[in-house]
């Protein structure tokens, strides 16, 4: 069963549009940072810093596809907001203060938010 559930996943992605991957990669980050802050409460370190290294991981893969050229200003603007969550995920593993891994949460969700206005205006036009 697991394979299948695996082989589901894997079409689901390769199959995907660039906006919806998009937007799985911010789910993906959202869900980690999430993951990471409940085990920051629990004192899981191991648990928070596997968590953190995820989200982290996403978030820069999101920075690496900015393209400077076509994005101009939107694309600075958008590095500046992932170094400051990759900052405060840093931050959030050195000192084990779930604040930090909130408010990279606050930035995500809201990016996620306005990207999932923006896919849907896509789509209408």
């Amino acid at each position: 069963m697991k394979n299948a559930y695996q082989k589901y996943k894997t079409t689901s992605v390769q199959s995907a549009s660039r906006e919806k991957i998009m937007l799985m990669l911010y789910e993906g980050a959202i869900r980690f940072t999430k993951l990471a802050i409940q085990a920051a409460e629990e004192k899981k370190i191991a648990d928070r810093g596997v968590n953190i290294g995820r989200a982290y991981d996403i978030v820069l893969e999101l920075n690496n596809t900015l393209d400077h050229k076509v994005g101009g200003e939107i694309s600075k603007n958008l590095e500046a907001l992932y170094m400051f969550i990759t900052d405060q995920y840093q931050q959030g593993n050195i000192t084990g203060d779930p604040k930090y891994l909130r408010d990279a949460l606050k930035v995500l969700e809201t990016l996620y938010d306005g990207w999932t206005k923006a896919v849907e205006q896509l789509k209408k036009a």
